[in-house]
């Protein structure tokens, strides 16, 4: 992996963990998450006018993230619904390197090397542990969980099939913003009703912020998935376990005790034998 596919991922993370602070901080995740789509929508509408569609060939795919992603939507605002971000992030987030790893091998016939394959493993690993410290996880926060890690791990796989048929990348990303974009305001429509709840401006503005800052953080890891094997680039991604702990802690107020310090630990060294 060059040092810049390398560097772009990692902030990708760090992007990543930051919208999912966002969502699991707001009063009403699903509101939430539709204000986030909302400001999706009007940023890629407005790329979508001067940017190229994609290759016909992934126009499929593009379809089929959409509505993954909007399975994830709602699998994902359940899941923070029920467990808190220090808990419910890192289950959902770990088990899908490997699912990833394991699609890419599937249907991009992608090789898994020993020392890619190590990194997965401690990568995952080091981030169900996160999860399984100190606490029992309540009967509800498992199945969610794990629904979420694997709609995750399938819409990487779409995507990663689907942007080396575009032909462009960017291209490809902000057709499949744009399409899962608008799923989800008819969901809320469809599960609430015509009811807005009584949002602040700071919350109204955080979650439009959070959407941009999804576009950011996901439209890298889509690139990236050009020029890398998946599963290597869907591990160096969840390391993101690693922030959303630090921001959980500092403005959840979150516990982070050493055992949580040691799983980081195991992730950083996922990391750097994937990066190798």
């Amino acid at each position: 992996m060059t040092p810049l596919v390398l560097a772009s991922v990692t902030g990708a993370a760090i992007l990543h963990a930051g919208w999912n602070a966002l969502l699991r901080g707001g009063s009403d995740r699903l509101w939430s998450m539709t204000l986030m789509m909302v400001a999706v929508s009007v940023v890629t509408g407005v790329a979508a006018l001067v940017l190229p569609w994609p290759n016909a060939a992934s126009r499929p795919y593009v379809i089929a993230s959409a509505l993954i992603h909007a399975g994830y939507n709602l699998s994902l605002v359940r899941t923070y619904r029920i467990g808190d971000l220090g808990q419910t992030y890192p289950i959902s987030r770990g088990s899908s390197p490997v699912l990833v790893a394991l699609g890419a091998m599937i249907f991009a016939h992608e090789a898994v090397t020993l020392a890619s394959g190590l990194g997965i493993a401690l990568v995952s690993g080091g981030i169900v542990s996160l999860a399984l410290q100190g606490r029992t996880v309540r009967a509800e926060v498992l199945p969610a969980a794990l629904t979420t890690g694997v709609l995750i791990g399938a819409y990487t796989v779409v995507d990663g099939v689907g942007v080396r048929l575009a032909g462009d990348g960017v291209a490809y990303a902000n057709a499949m913003f744009l399409l899962w974009s608008l799923t989800m305001p008819p969901l809320y429509l469809a599960l609430r009703g015509r009811q807005i709840p009584a949002y602040s401006r700071r919350e109204t503005a955080m979650a439009l912020a959070g959407g941009v800052v999804s576009i950011l953080a996901y439209g890298i890891v889509i690139g990236a998935m050009q020029f890398g094997a998946m599963g290597v680039v869907s591990a160096l991604r969840e390391t993101s376990v690693v922030y959303a702990a630090l921001i959980g802690r500092i403005f959840l107020k979150e516990r982070l005790t050493a055992q949580r310090i040691a799983s980081c630990l195991a992730i950083a060294a996922g990391a750097a034998c994937l990066a190798a």
